[in-house]
């Protein structure tokens, strides 16, 4: 079993920057990629950006140049640095995890981008 705990989402006015957490616990050794997806409204959860054991990093079109992706292996911990928001970036912010025997997800966290 794998747990993730997000954390860092927040209201943000556009052109603003945010970073998400992510903390992982329990069988973090099975864990060879790490990511974030994310949901808005209406609208199919999408990749945002994963991050492999390796080091080895993989951005949607939409987030290259403004999200950066990084991982803390002392800390079992992947941060989304997240600037020059947009409002269309609004959504649900799902942490990720896969591992030799299946995915896991966290809650979720909200990021809003409005003015």
């Amino acid at each position: 079993q794998v747990q993730l705990v997000e954390s860092g989402g927040a209201l943000v006015q556009p052109g603003g920057s945010l970073r998400l957490s992510c903390a992982a616990s329990g069988s973090i050794f099975s864990i060879y990629v790490m990511g974030w997806y994310r949901q808005a409204p209406g609208k199919q959860r999408e990749l945002v950006a994963t991050i492999s054991s390796g080091g080895t990093t993989n951005y949607a079109d939409s987030v290259k140049g403004r999200f950066t992706l990084s991982r803390d292996n002392a800390k079992n911990t992947v941060y989304l640095q997240m600037n020059s928001l947009k409002p269309e970036d609004t959504a649900v912010y799902y942490c990720n995890a896969e591992t030799t025997n299946r995915p896991y997800w966290g809650r979720g966290t909200q990021v809003t981008v409005s003015s």
